[in-house]
């Protein structure tokens, strides 16, 4: 099959981390995803969890290599000119899955191409090529241009600092110490007294306890505007550890919306609304407290979404009370309290 010419490009996209059903952790990682033909190139993956391998924690020289490496500069890691696109976003074992692909020279054009799964060193195109995914012919230029300019600019630090502010320390204790847990820096604090300018721009979103008055709340992002701090602000929805993850997750993440997979979602005590922008794996886990303020937790979808809206009815004993529900993608999350009511 020859190869179309598309665009080629690069932009800043999260694999977002989380506290999931059972208590098991999903790390958080920031990574440069491909854009192709003006989408990412991972959109096209439906249901799967895996980062490009220019990640932004990986060691300089590593980064530097993979640059080089898309370049055609280095020899390919694997057998038959092939090249890791996406790989496993808790570790770097090819065993876990990655997607590959043969990178190759036309010319001065650079042609993405056989793409497949491999969970060992030899591809097998028939049993695990993606089919209708490639090839793709990239104008040199254009390609050369976006790859050479990390090699000067390196892959960026986002911030993934938060400060905690409320008056229930163990709520935020605990919650720090998740975030810890999936590489995102927490601070708790009660004010902002003696910060300064420069540690206020190491912050990436501010969560308020729900007892923080609304004029102490103004007092703060005032001080983040005269430090000319860009942060996210996250009004804590319950105390519940998974969902203030979430929460704060969906608040780091700074994807344009049309970039995003999972638009909206919205939850009534009878039915969730979820909108999805591409096909993709969504599940839907259901949070909520009883009387004596115990969290229980229940998984109530797992599936894959072709792009548009949907509904999905829920188990009323599910999400009785005070309850939130989290929807989860591969690459974002959403929260949404639940408002006891019939679906609009």
């Amino acid at each position: 099959m020859s190869a179309e010419y598309t665009t080629f490009g690069l932009a800043p996209a999260t694999r977002t981390g989380g506290v999931l059903a059972g208590g098991a952790y999903q790390v958080h990682r920031d990574f440069l995803d491909f854009i192709v033909d003006g989408r990412p190139l991972l959109f096209r993956l439906s249901d799967l969890d895996a980062v490009s391998p220019l990640a932004s924690d990986v060691p300089p020289a590593i980064f530097t290599a993979q640059v080089r490496g898309l370049l055609l500069e280095a020899e390919p890691p694997l057998p038959g000119g092939r090249y890791i696109i996406y790989g496993c976003p808790e570790c770097e074992d090819l065993a876990c899955g990655a997607v590959t692909a043969v990178i190759r020279r036309d010319g001065d054009d650079y042609v993405w191409q056989d793409f497949a799964w491999q969970t060992d060193p030899h591809a097998d195109l028939r049993l695990n090529g993606y089919q209708g995914i490639g090839p793709f012919r990239f104008p040199g230029a254009e390609y050369r241009a976006a790859l050479s300019a990390l090699l000067r600019q390196g892959p960026g630090t986002p911030r993934r600092r938060v400060l905690l502010i409320g008056a229930r320390v163990a709520v935020l204790a605990k919650l720090a110490a998740a975030l810890r847990t999936i590489d995102i820096g927490a601070d708790i604090t009660p004010d902002l007294a003696g910060a300064s300018a420069e540690e206020l721009r190491e912050y990436g979103a501010v969560a308020f306890g729900a007892a923080v008055p609304e004029q102490d709340r103004a007092a703060v992002r005032a001080a983040f505007t005269e430090a000319g701090a860009d942060v996210a602000y996250v009004d804590i929805l319950a105390p519940i550890v998974p969902v203030l993850v979430a929460q704060i997750e969906h608040a780091l993440d700074r994807t344009p919306a049309e970039r995003r997979r999972l638009t909206r979602l919205t939850a009534t005590g009878e039915a969730a609304d979820i909108e999805v922008t591409s096909p993709c794996r969504v599940r839907l886990t259901a949070y909520r407290l009883d009387r004596l303020h115990r969290t229980h937790t229940r998984e109530v979808f797992d599936g894959v979404l072709e792009p548009g809206a949907h509904r999905v009815f829920l188990d009323t004993a599910a999400v009785k009370g005070r309850s939130c529900l989290v929807a989860r993608a591969s690459e974002s999350v959403l929260v949404a309290a639940v408002a006891h009511g019939k679906p609009g």
